[in-house]
């Protein structure tokens, strides 16, 4: 039995194929301005990756993120934070709190013992604590995302960033970099700031160990550490790519579909 998943995000789309009980990764893709090209880019991927003849051999689509419902090939579309909540589960079945930071919004989601969302929060209407945010500050900093998360930047002083809003944290910035404060000392307070406006959104969720991060700042190493400091945990590291969690989830929510409906036609045309 083949089932696929696929997330189109704000800034990148995924997609796996699922062989039964077996994952098969895409890989990312930069979204296009159509999600459904996007979709095609990162299906395409995964068929490759799995060995496929092509999408007509997956007998059940399921597409999930901000361009979920322009996949007209899907059979259907599910929320990004039931499938990143299932996808977490799936492949880490102790998690019980995710914290996903994608491209233009935050969540804090928590499960209960069975993998299901008992409850969740979402920071959308401002960029701050997203990695749109992160972008900003690696412009101003010209070190690039790689920079803003590496391990090498980690300072042990790290500068005070007051504002959230990305405009005046920009001229924060400026005035540190001006002032001759160290690269790492700046780099480590932007993470700092994220991790504790991150951290205040987590709590209203409530903290429960297994704790993960999921999303395209899951790569962030400076940020992991912060949140670490501010919420007094230890971030588990997931089995696979944190950034496929939302398209592996879509993919066994796909798998359960299939499952249920054996004589159905399998794919919409």
């Amino acid at each position: 039995m083949i089932a696929a998943g696929i997330d189109i995000g704000s800034t990148t789309g995924k997609a796996v194929v699922m062989i039964d009980d077996k994952i098969i990764l895409g890989k990312i893709i930069t979204v296009t301005t159509k999600p459904s090209i996007t979709a095609s880019m990162a299906i395409d991927e995964a068929i490759k990756n799995a060995g496929l003849s092509g999408i007509k051999d997956i007998e059940y689509i399921v597409s999930t993120g901000y361009g979920r419902q322009k996949v007209d090939f899907a059979n259907e579309n599910i929320s990004e934070i039931s499938c990143h909540g299932r996808g977490a589960f799936h492949v880490l079945p102790s998690v019980r709190t995710i914290i996903d930071i994608g491209g233009q919004d935050c969540k804090a989601i928590s499960l209960s013992a069975k993998g299901v969302t008992t409850s969740f929060e979402m920071n959308e209407r401002c960029a701050a604590g997203t990695g749109r945010f992160f972008q900003v500050m690696a412009k101003v900093l010209t070190c690039g995302l790689v920079g803003i998360g590496s391990l090498e930047n980690i300072s042990q002083t790290p500068a005070s960033i007051s504002n959230q809003c990305s405009v005046f944290a920009e001229s924060e910035i400026i005035s540190l970099v001006n002032n001759d404060t160290p690269l790492p000392d700046i780099i480590t307070g932007i993470n700092k700031a994220v991790a504790n406006r991150v951290s205040s959104l987590v709590r209203r969720v409530g903290i429960a160990d297994d704790v993960v991060l999921t999303g395209g700042c899951s790569s962030n190493h400076g940020l992991t550490a912060q949140l670490e400091i501010s919420l007094g945990i230890k971030i588990k590291a997931l089995p696979l790519d944190p950034q496929f969690m939302g398209a592996i989830g879509a993919a066994v929510f796909a798998m359960e579909k299939k499952k249920a409906q054996p004589d159905r036609a399998s794919r919409l045309h």
